[in-house]
């Protein structure tokens, strides 16, 4: 006996011969990782998927090397006012009232606060420098000298940068204005706690006023997604447990699956709350395929056990038998899915190396319970309930004989019959058609991935009161943010350029990069628009004549200077362009940012290669980045993760399968052959997806391995069983009609149960998470037809190529399939007992077989159910 059939064997013997301490060890494990779980912690938005990225990392030089157009290095939280004139009396008091309370609150530690109403009580009392000083100015003074105050703060360049795109300098108005407030806490303070009282003040204050920050979008971030699980796990457990009820049909088998199910989750989060590992969005998919995975462990346990039961077959037998028989098909399926999923770890990614890493671990967790675990407890429940003379309640197997879906399954193989190597050839050519068209699907990244929508979907307010969600308005506010103010990083992208701006060559080499501009970049006058140290230079020349004649003594024709920089740049630092300065030029003047403006109908694509072209005509160290650059990085990184993990988990997946079929089984080529239904299925999603315009994202980007790990799980699953029939009786046709009745049914059952319940993450309040269950249970779907479509047909061509049978190819085989369905009672009894000369040769050679027929000494030729 080799040793991989010891091991088994072994394994199997301590389940069935010692099923109490199995019991018992598997709960003290659960309650030692039960703690883990309170550990978690939620990690949520998009900076977790830019780490890394050498576009973010420029974007954070940037924002660390020049000043914000409003805020500084403390934290601070914008306060967003909407009116019909926020620059008339009611409007500049409104803000002002607004930032006196929050002045007044000591826990707030307002250090500063800056705003157009600021900027108004100036001109009108130069001693106004606090929100209480600026409203006794306001009141003080008549509309005709408010009036003249707002013309007056007007002139200063950086009024206008505060208040919305429709402020009218003539007649003095605007329909929103920002106001900044800055907090005297350290960097590292808690934001979310400092924003979140701020508009709670905000929301008591006079007037449409709107406390804003990033600590109120992380905020949200985090809350929706545990408000979206609040939602979707309850419909998840009613359909999933409706389902296993409907699996199951025995009161005591459901609540024995449920525990088991439940466990894996407590052993696989609990061990994340102790590795430190952040709860993020991408983690979501982890407890979907856990269920998933268990699920159908769970069912094709039970199921296998009944079947023999059902031949009056002991407890302890029939439990030897079906774990002689899956225990090779749950290693063959946990170590391939493992390593799909392990293959996340060549993303540059963390969240997605993340993802891979816990579910592989999950997977892991999953085998031990539902190797040792249930099969243990359901031999002490059996015999508890012997003991007591307790009733059965749904002791028949799925797809047995005379059900239904017994009779139903089968009939699928009279699709291939005929003609199997034709049929094969058809789904091929159609696969690598649906591949071709699939390789087309879009790849974005954009923080609405993670938001709720601005609108709740309709069905929340016919939510019972537990479940309804919180109430959301950061998406609503970024888009009025990008809608309304010209601080908006839509429309822009940035080049970053590291280089001494005070040699000769700096400003020209500016001027050089602006000209011939892309077709995506906005152009004035045929060269490209755009914010930077010169613009700063050109305005304060316009209105100080002495720097102006400076200017142009340092200059060529082209008003560039290329001497005296210096001294420009420190005459700029003492005008009132300091600010705007500021905001283009590092106050050690060894670098400089350019923000082009860009077309808001190009896509993010063509804009971040033109960038990136742009970026190389400077000289000196030149990077582009800005939200735009950074997100389309980031999703170009998210669909070259996806392929290159996509082709390490088939590569890795058919050398794990090859060499475990060739140990355990002793048909190496076997392996491949189960690859064929999970390439269709990643195909025809790939296809479905672009069909339904929904794209590779952060969250949909785990899809892939999700598709293989199940499409390996199922078809494995028919590929064993089949291999194993095949092997005892012969008969090629009684080996896909057992396989199908008997494996298909508990895939039935699986899949139903997991397709619907992860279904369910539709309702989810994120869009993204809605894609993700659809498209979930579509892979499922997929994995589970392409195993009982494709996979007999293939398996047939396998016998007929390693057998050297062509007649199973077309010969004998262009009979009707309802008539040999019809006749398939027959047929698969007289593989089972005429069979057995011919069954024993092949048996013989291979490992798993031989292990089946040993695992009990009592086993004999007299009586088969022992044997299986």
């Amino acid at each position: 006996m080799d040793p991989v059939t010891r091991l088994f064997g072994a394994i199997t013997d301590r389940v069935i011969e010692q099923p109490r301490r199995v019991v018992i060890a598997c709960l003290v494990v659960t309650a030692l990782f039960a703690p883990g779980m309170a550990l978690l912690e939620a990690s949520a938005g998009s900076d977790q998927f830019t780490d890394g990225i050498e576009e973010s990392d420029a974007l954070d030089r940037v924002n660390e090397q020049f000043e914000p157009a409003f805020g500084g290095d403390d934290p601070t939280t914008q306060l967003i006012q909407r009116d019909t004139n926020v620059l008339d009396r009611r409007g500049l008091l409104d803000m002002l009232a607004t930032a006196e309370r929050l002045d007044e609150r000591d826990s707030l530690r307002v250090t500063s606060f800056s705003a157009p109403a600021m900027d108004v009580a100036a001109e009108l009392d130069e001693d106004a420098d606090t929100p209480e000083a600026a409203r006794d100015a306001i009141e003080r003074a008549s509309d005709g000298q408010i009036e003249d105050a707002v013309a007056a703060a007007a002139r200063d360049p950086g009024f206008a940068t505060l208040l919305s795109d429709d402020f009218n300098k003539e007649s003095g108005t605007a329909s929103a204005s920002l106001g900044v407030v800055n907090h005297g806490f350290p960097a590292s303070a808690d934001t979310q706690a400092i924003q979140s009282e701020a508009q709670t003040v905000a929301e008591e204050a006079p007037g449409d006023i709107t406390a804003f920050g990033s600590g109120i979008v992380d905020d949200e971030f985090q809350r929706v997604i545990f408000d979206s699980l609040g939602i979707v796990v309850p419909a998840a457990l009613a359909v999933i447990l409706g389902l296993l009820a409907y699996a199951y049909r025995d009161p005591f088998d459901f609540v024995l699956g449920g525990i088991a199910l439940l466990m894996t989750v407590v052993w696989t989060f609990g061990f994340t709350g102790y590795a430190g590992i952040a709860f993020s969005e991408v983690l979501i998919a982890v407890p979907v395929l856990l269920l998933a995975i268990g699920i159908d462990f769970g069912i094709h346990t039970v199921n296998r056990y009944r079947e023999d039961r059902a031949a009056s077959a002991p407890p302890e037998t029939a439990m030897r038998g079906a774990l002689g028989q899956l225990v090779v098909a749950y290693s063959i399926i946990a170590g391939t899915t493992i390593i799909g999923f392990l293959a996340n770890l060549t993303s540059s990614l963390p969240p997605l190396r993340e993802f891979g890493l816990v579910a592989g671990l999950g997977i892991c967790f999953t085998l031990v319970i539902f190797v040792g675990f249930l099969p243990a407890a359901k031999l002490l429940l059996d015999r508890w309930r012997a003991e007591r003379s307790l009733p059965e309640f749904g002791s028949r197997p799925l797809g047995s004989e005379d059900s239904a879906l017994g009779r139903l399954l089968p009939r699928l193989s009279g699709i291939s019959r005929p003609a199997p190597a034709v049929f094969l050839v058809v789904v091929l050519l159609i696969t690598a058609g649906a591949a071709g068209y699939g390789a087309g699907v879009d790849t974005t990244f954009e923080d609405d991935d993670f938001l709720p929508p601005s609108e709740e979907p309709a069905y929340v307010d016919y939510l019972p009161g537990p479940l309804q969600p919180g109430e959301y308005t950061a998406t609503e506010t970024i888009n009025f943010l990008s809608d309304n103010f010209a601080t908006s990083e839509d429309d822009t992208v940035t080049i970053y350029v590291e280089r001494r701006m005070t040699s000769d060559a700096a400003l020209r080499s500016l001027a050089r990069a602006e000209r011939d501009p892309p077709d995506t970049f906005v152009t004035v006058d045929g060269r490209a628009s755009t914010d930077s140290v010169q613009g700063a230079i050109d305005a304060y020349a316009s209105e100080d004549p002495e720097f102006e004649q400076l200017v142009e003594e340092s200059s060529l024709d082209d008003g560039r200077p290329n001497r005296n920089l210096d001294r420009i740049y420190a005459e700029l630092r003492d005008s009132p362009y300091d600010d705007f300065t500021g905001e283009y030029l590092a106050d050690d003047d060894r670098s400089t940012r350019i923000v082009y403006a860009v077309e808001s109908d190009a896509s993010d694509a063509e804009i971040a290669a033109d960038a990136r072209r742009v970026a190389d005509r400077y000289r000196g160290d030149a990077i582009a980045t800005g939200q735009i650059v950074v997100f389309q990085a980031v999703a170009d990184t998210i669909f070259d993760s996806a392929i290159v993990s996509l082709a390490a988990a088939l590569g890795l997946s058919a050398v794990f399968l090859v060499i475990l079929f060739w140990l355990l089984l002793g048909s190496p080529t076997l392996g491949l052959v189960t690859l064929v239904p999970v390439t269709v299925a990643v195909a025809t999603l790939t296809a479905t997806m672009r069909l339904g315009g929904i794209p590779f994202n952060a969250i949909t980007a785990t899809i892939l391995a999700i598709t293989i790990g199940l499409g390996v799980d199922y078809t494995v699953h028919v590929a064993h069983r089949f291999h194993d029939e095949y092997a005892r009786g012969g008969d090629v046709d009684a080996a896909v009609i057992t396989t199908l009745r008997g494996t298909g049914g508990a895939l039935t059952g699986t899949w139903a149960t997991t397709a619907l319940g992860t279904g369910v993450l539709v309702l989810a309040i994120t869009p993204v998470l809605g894609q993700f269950g659809l498209l979930t249970a579509a892979s499922i779907t997929l994995a589970y037809f392409a195993s009982l479509i494709v996979l007999p047909p293939a398996l047939v061509v396998w016998v007929a190529v390693v057998e050297r049978r062509p007649g199973l190819l077309f010969v004998g085989r262009l009979f009707d399939a309802a008539g040999a369905i019809d006749g398939e009672s027959d047929t698969t009894d007289r593989a089972r007992t005429d069979g057995g000369a011919s069954a024993g040769g092949a048996a013989a050679d291979s490992p798993a077989e031989a292990f089946e027929w040993q695992t009990d000494p009592r086993a004999s030729d007299d009586d088969p159910s022992q044997k299986r």
